[in-house]
């Protein structure tokens, strides 16, 4: 896969599509890399008339990784935030934000269609944010606000997402990502376990399992601001995606997204959870290659 220099880091990336057809720019959450994107998604949108890229956030996968900063103490961090401190971190949100607009800048792509899933919808929103020059669109998948009195989600998920893995080896590697792509999945959408267990061994093979990189990743979580009165000022076309069976970010968090955003489409699916089984990648196709041509149309 090629790699360019981006923001002061080098960004893994993946392109499916033609160079000269609209962008959609898929943004990955929390400690998962680029291949989360389900492939039938990405060469779906790209038979539709789109160029489609996904790639590794900073700390994860095949880009930088900020080996050079500590990792961060994140319970004494909660207890900052929880105080109402603001707490300093390796990077922010933001940061990623920007990481993703010089990826476009590295393109020579102008414009995009931001696309970004649990932590990448949180980065996705602060690109049309902080960027509306260079978002034609937005679709935030899974995602929220930031909003402190949401609701939780399910203390038990919380706690295998937080759990570490027994050791380092590649099974038991595997092993808790099996467990915690179970915890996460809905009703409607199911996997078979060996379905899981060759995925996670794609992952596991591709990259180092790297705990100080998710722990640098989730202190920028815990310390961004609730973006609700920022996301009043973005104009472009939003779509906001969620699962109906989240059990980790309630669906709580999507409509409070989409009730932030003036003019924002809210689809809730039944059966969903949180994460992109194969059996959920039609759903995805369907509802963002609609919502993304209508946006290019909008764009032109």
């Amino acid at each position: 896969m090629p790699r360019v220099r981006a923001n002061g880091i080098d960004i893994e990336y993946e392109s499916f599509g033609r160079e000269g057809d609209p962008l959609v720019l898929l943004i990955m959450g929390f400690a998962a890399q680029l291949i989360f994107w389900p492939e039938s998604l990405c060469k779906g949108l790209a038979a539709e008339g789109f160029r489609v890229v996904r790639f590794d956030n900073r700390d994860i996968g095949k880009s930088t990784h900020l080996t050079d900063c500590a990792p961060p103490d994140l319970a004494k961090l909660w207890e900052e935030v929880s105080s109402g401190g603001q707490p300093r971190v390796p990077y922010s949100l933001s940061d990623m934000a920007d990481d993703a607009v010089g990826l476009l800048d590295a393109l020579g792509a102008a414009r995009a269609h931001i696309v970004g899933a649990s932590m990448g919808g949180m980065i996705a929103q602060l690109v049309a944010i902080n960027h509306s020059d260079r978002t034609k669109s937005l679709t935030s998948i899974m995602s929220t606000t930031g909003r402190r009195d949401l609701p939780a989600g399910d203390p038990a998920a919380l706690a295998l997402l937080a759990k570490p893995p027994k050791s380092l080896s590649r099974e038991d590697l595997i092993e808790n990502g099996v467990l915690v792509r179970r915890a996460l999945a809905g009703p409607g959408f199911r996997e078979s376990e060996a379905d899981i267990r060759a995925f996670l061994e794609r992952v596991v093979d591709r990259a180092p399992y790297d705990p100080n990189g998710s722990a640098r990743q989730m202190a920028a979580i815990m310390t961004a601001p609730p973006r609700n009165e920022l996301l009043k000022s973005v104009r472009c076309p939003a779509l906001v995606l969620h699962g109906e069976s989240d059990p980790l970010l309630p669906v709580a968090g999507a409509k409070d997204t989409a009730a932030s955003i003036p003019g924002a489409e809210l689809i809730v699916v039944p059966g969903m959870g949180h994460g992109f089984p194969q059996s959920l990648a039609p759903v995805l196709l369907k509802h963002i290659g609609a919502f993304v041509a209508r946006a290019e149309g909008r764009a032109n």
